[in-house]
């Protein structure tokens, strides 16, 4: 089974100096992000949930 690599954002300065988002996906499709800086604490959710996260953040919506 191939392992997908964690990806950071193009925009990212590329500086180690600086902290990025990192993501990745698993094999059976949950998105996993962690923080460049702290690479041992990782967030997995699933697309259905990240997708409704950044609904919500975009219309400034508050739960």
């Amino acid at each position: 089974m191939m392992r997908r690599g964690w990806q950071k954002s193009s925009y990212s300065s590329g500086d180690p100096n600086t902290s990025c988002l990192e993501a990745t996906r698993t094999p059976e499709g949950c998105l996993r992000f962690r923080e460049s800086e702290d690479p041992g604490t990782v967030l997995v959710t699933t697309p259905a949930r990240w997708a409704a996260l950044l609904r919500a953040a975009g219309s400034g919506a508050t739960h």
